[in-house]
């Protein structure tokens, strides 16, 4: 049984409602925040009907949370007492009620993909042009600013092509994801809609603070002002290209509690894996991890960094490696994580060819909620009405359900999920058997399932798996290409940490001396001069991990 240690004790029994949590990868930040909801609730605290609001900033982030909160509270009061909502689901729930109070119709469109992007793509704009359009968009976004507002701050910056996008979603009446946060704040700015929120919500909790655009942290504010639970570790901001700011974030926060709480325990991972996360340290500006229980760690985890000739080589190995650890340890989930989608793809192909259980976090349908959705349509579908459809995806559109989906993340995942229910249809594959290959959504989630997860860094980020492969550590990948100032390599430094801080037994960094570019054409890559610092911890090499294999403990690993 679960025991809290001393300081989630402490976070638990905190009584008022104003404070900071700093707690790097792996020191139970979740748990506390678990039991910092259990506790508010419990004390009374937040007396009903009031709610604790819970801001996550992804949808798999908000089910890792609920599923530390069934611990601790029952079905009835996490529908009742709290809400969990990620920023962009926040920010249409605002607008879907209150639009009016601005000027704009509650009715608007809701972003269910990159609408922006495909409208670059339309004008066929360069990769610079795109670029510069979309940091427009995004930093004039990221004001308190109304739609006219928007119109004449991008005619001064004097970026055409971001003006006449700006005025075609005006004229389509659709939002893009950047217009969801703005018109959340320019709402809240009413004191009238403020009040209400602030007397509906008796304290808010946000995870990963770190993480927050300043325009999120003045949507916070409004809402629970001094009435704030902030979690998260400076030295995982890792989200400075999305406007994230955490170094002023950071001392904001500071200024708004009383009282701060600092974790330096790591109860996830390994001794060999935390000596690998504090090779990072001074790169990350973070702190240096101890080990909660050094001694019940077999063999004392492993951390390994190699190399291979070619990216299919590096694939092939990576499969041999997966195929190893579910033999040893069939129940354990393995985190295949990469800088950058295009560079984890030939691994993608490779596992995609085996009899692996795999899932790739990038398709939609392995979101819980969209899951769970999808299958349901499958279970009634009318398989004769979608072959008689002249319009089939609007038909799917219609069984799904859409119209009636606000949380827009769960709107983009199920249009997502759409397109490839719509695929296997016309290559005649049944309803039945599509639901079927749904390995998400009743019992099972991304987070409890077993076997190879294929992910991203960022992607990744607040998720832990039992061994973690990051792949691609060479130059131009990690750190990325286009990260050219200080902050920037400092950010990309932070992401390697974040990646390696997933893994619980073991981490290997993998790395290939030729990767063809994405038009196919092979190219030289140098190792990632992050490898000089990581050096420090002395990861074992391609035959000191053959070694390892051969000598670990896998019945005590396998139930670690």
């Amino acid at each position: 049984m679960f025991s809290p240690t001393p300081k989630q004790r402490e976070i638990r029994d905190y009584p008022a409602l104003d404070l900071l949590i700093v707690a790097p990868a792996g020191c139970g930040k979740t748990e506390a925040l678990a039991l910092r909801i259990q506790g508010l609730l419990t004390r009374g605290e937040i007396s009903a009907p009031q709610k604790i609001l819970v801001t996550t900033f992804s949808n798999r982030a908000r089910d890792n949370l609920k599923e530390r909160l069934k611990a601790y509270l029952p079905p009835s009061i996490m529908r009742d007492r709290v809400s969990v909502a990620n920023f962009h689901g926040l920010a249409a729930r605002l607008i879907r009620a209150h639009a009016n109070v601005i000027g704009l119709d509650p009715e608007l469109t809701l972003p269910e993909s990159d609408w922006v992007s495909e409208q670059l793509r339309t004008r066929r704009a360069s990769w610079d042009d795109q670029g510069q359009v979309k940091a427009a968009l995004q930093k004039t976004k990221q004001q308190a600013l109304t739609d006219d507002q928007v119109e004449v701050e991008l005619e001064r910056l004097g970026t055409g092509m971001a003006l006449d996008i700006e005025q075609l979603r005006k004229v389509e009446g659709r939002l893009t994801y950047d217009d969801l946060p703005r018109l959340a704040e320019l709402i809240l700015s009413n004191e009238h809609v403020a009040a209400l929120y602030v007397a509906h919500f008796g304290a808010v909790v946000v995870d990963e603070y770190q993480d927050l655009t300043p325009q999120q942290l003045r949507i916070v504010n409004y809402i629970g002002y001094g009435r704030t639970t902030y979690a998260g570790d400076l030295a995982q901001g890792i989200y400075g290209f999305a406007g994230a700011a955490p170094s002023e974030i950071d001392s904001a926060v500071r200024d708004e509690c009383a009282t701060v709480i600092e974790f330096s325990e790591s109860h996830r991972s390994s001794p060999a894996v935390i000596n690998m996360v504090n090779s990072l340290a001074s790169l990350t500006a973070g702190q240096a991890l101890t080990c909660a229980d050094p001694t019940t760690w077999p063999s004392g985890g492993l951390a390994g960094s190699v190399s291979h000739r070619s990216a299919d080589a590096e694939a092939a190995w990576i499969v041999q490696i997966a195929r190893a650890l579910l033999r040893r340890a069939p129940g354990q989930r393995i985190g295949v994580i990469a800088r950058t989608g295009p560079r984890r793809r030939f691994v993608d192909e490779a596992i995609a060819q085996t009899d692996l259980p795999h899932f790739r976090w990038d398709d939609g349908v392995l979101d819980t909620d969209t899951a769970k959705l999808i299958k349901a349509m499958l279970a009634r579908f009318d398989l004769a009405g979608y072959s008689g459809a002249s319009d089939k995806m609007a038909f799917l559109r219609k069984a799904a359900g859409i119209e009636t989906i606000a949380d827009v993340d769960i709107l983009k995942g199920t249009v997502d999920a759409l397109g490839w229910v719509d695929d296997l249809l016309n290559a005649s594959v049944s309803p039945q058997d599509i639901r079927g290959r749904i390995k998400i959504g009743d019992e099972s989630t991304l987070i409890t399932s077993a076997g190879v997860h294929l992910l991203s860094g960022h992607v990744g980020k607040g998720q832990q798996f039992d061994w973690v492969v990051v792949v691609g550590v060479e130059e131009d990948f990690i750190p990325f290409s286009m990260a050219a100032t200080p902050d920037q390599i400092t950010e990309e430094a932070r992401v390697l940490s974040v990646m390696v801080s997933r893994a619980r037994h073991g981490v290997i960094l993998s790395r290939a001396t030729s990767v063809p570019t994405n038009a196919g054409y092979a190219r030289a890559r140098q190792p990632s001069r992050f490898l000089a610092q990581i050096a420090s911890s002395n990861p074992l090499n391609a035959a000191d991990l053959v070694t390892w294999f051969r000598e670990a403990d896998w019945d005590a690993i396998s139930v670690r």
